[in-house]
This record gives C-alpha cells, sequence and structure tokens, in this order.
C-alpha cells in the first residue's frame, strides 16, 4: 500500500509532467531521435531503381533473377533514463532539491516517451546500481518509474558515473536515447565510458545544478559539510575567491568532457521549470538535423 503522501505527490507530479508532456510530444520529441535502427523486411525482385548493394544474392541464385532485401526504419525508441540518486542530489538551496527537479525531468521525459509508444528503462546509481527498471510503455509502468524516483532511499552516498555507463552499456541490446541526468560531480574520470556509450546509442547528458554551485553566495564564515563524504569544511572571508575559482572549473570541466565526448548536454538550474531548457534543447537539435 502506497503511503498517502507519496500517493499524492506521485499524482501531483503526474499532473504536472503530462500537461508539460503535450507541449514536447509529437514532432518536437520524434523529430529530433532517429529510429532505432532498421529492421528486415522482405525481400522482392530487383528493379533498375534499386541500389544493387540490397541484393541477396542467396535468394537471387535460388530464384534465378535478382532479388534485393528490404528493410524498414524501426519507428519505437528504446529510452534509458540514468539518474544519479547520490547525496549530493539531496542539495536544494532553491524551492527544490537536485533529486525533486532530476524526478520532475525524467517524469516529463518518460511521459513524452509514452505518448510515442516507446519505452522507457530506469537506472539509479549511486557510487554502486541502486535499481534497474526494465523497458515497457504504457501509464502504469510511467507511474512506477515515478514511485521509484520519488521514494527510492539509495544504500550508498558516493557517486560513480562511470560505473553507471558501463552498466548501461552492458543492459541496452539494441540503440536507445539514454539521458544521464546528474549533477556530473564525480572526482573519478568518466570521460572514456562517456565517450564508448556515446559511440553505441545516442547519449544526452543532462545537468542539474544549484545556484550556489554556480556563484558562492557572500563571503562570510561558513560551515559546508560535504553530501557523500559527511566531511564538514570551514571557510571564511578570505576562501571566497579560491572557492569561486573551484566552482568555474568544475562547471566548466563538465563541459568540456562532454564536448569532448561529443554528447549534447542539457544544463538545468534546479528548483526552475524543466520544460523550457528541454524545448530549446529540441529545437537546437532539430535545426542541427535539419542542415
Amino acid at each position: 500500500m502506497i503511503p498517502e503522501e507519496l500517493a499524492r505527490q506521485i499524482r501531483l507530479l503526474e499532473i504536472r509532467t503530462s500537461r508539460m508532456a503535450d507541449e514536447i510530444s509529437g514532432g518536437a520529441y520524434r523529430s529530433v531521435f532517429k529510429g532505432s535502427g532498421i529492421e528486415f523486411d522482405e525481400v522482392r525482385e530487383y528493379t533498375a531503381e534499386d541500389d544493387v548493394r540490397t541484393i541477396d544474392w542467396n535468394v537471387s541464385a535460388r530464384m534465378g533473377v535478382p532479388y534485393v532485401k528490404k528493410f524498414v526504419e524501426e519507428r519505437e525508441l528504446n529510452i534509458m533514463l540514468l539518474v544519479d540518486v547520490s547525496a549530493s542530489g539531496a542539495f536544494g538551496s532553491a524551492a527544490k532539491t537536485k533529486r525533486r527537479s532530476a524526478a520532475e525531468l525524467a517524469a516529463l521525459i518518460a511521459f513524452s516517451a509514452a505518448r510515442n509508444n516507446d519505452k522507457v528503462s530506469l537506472l539509479m546509481f549511486s557510487d554502486r546500481i541502486e535499481l534497474y527498471v526494465p523497458p515497457r510503455s504504457g501509464r502504469s509502468h510511467i507511474l512506477r518509474l515515478i514511485r521509484e524516483m520519488l521514494a527510492f532511499e539509495p544504500g550508498s552516498r558516493g557517486t560513480d558515473i562511470g560505473l553507471a555507463l558501463k552498466e548501461s552499456a552492458t543492459l541496452l541490446k539494441k540503440r536507445s536515447v539514454v539521458f544521464l541526468i546528474s549533477d556530473l560531480m564525480d572526482d573519478k574520470d568518466f570521460s572514456l565510458p562517456l565517450k564508448q556509450l556515446n559511440r553505441r546509442h545516442d547519449l544526452i547528458a543532462v545537468r542539474i545544478w544549484d545556484p550556489v554551485e554556480r556563484t558562492w553566495p557572500g563571503s562570510d564564515s561558513v560551515a559546508v559539510e560535504d553530501a557523500e563524504t559527511g566531511e564538514t569544511v570551514f571557510f571564511d572571508s578570505r576562501d571566497a575567491e579560491k572557492l569561486q575559482q573551484e566552482l568555474d572549473r568544475n562547471n566548466d570541466g563538465a563541459a568540456a568532457l562532454c564536448r569532448s565526448a561529443q554528447v549534447d548536454l542539457v544544463e538545468i538550474e534546479s528548483g526552475t521549470e524543466v520544460l523550457k531548457p528541454l524545448i530549446e534543447f529540441f529545437a537546437l537539435r532539430r535545426c542541427r538535423l535539419h542542415r
């Protein structure tokens, strides 16, 4: 039995993201993703308009005349939501934590996929694989994903993005669209698995960031606790400039990592509207594909 408060949150998130999905489903959503590949349809006799490279020589030899293979594009997409549930996601200086914003974004993508009859899977990770829900379609499946994202309590606090990317590569049997939803804060190098997954699949990184992680607030002395290690560090006014430089390096580093891997990066500030950045991303990608 789902607790009443959790059921209320699920319903509110369904209503909110379902309405937003109406704005990006159909053309905006479908036009930026190619089908997951091509599948065999039939063989038929060769005509002058056909490409000779499509001739099926085995069938042609049996029939005594040239036959070609006909393929059709697979229109059903396989979407994977790769969601970071490490302890840093519990931080939020704004109206919502990063994890809540991530859940809202993931729900929006899932409902958009459901409107196109695409299958959606969910993999939640910290510094280990916390939960995997295999791909399915339909409203009841999407509601299950929302419930898991809102209620699941991870068993670990750390982050290992590289591990999650490698596990995704193992799980995905056909070309898929993968949304990596994370603050991209990881002291381990995950550049190689990022590139490798993007070679085989359509990988999109969505970085959820808190305003404090972009601009250090003021110059007063402050104690900061690392959400993943529990370590408390004290900073005074003399450290403000150094801290801002470190924040800038971290932010620039994540963006450079995605550029190097040729992975599209979507930036979302926690506590703000998640729909606008996603629509802007779809528009940019659609323009790029149509050039």
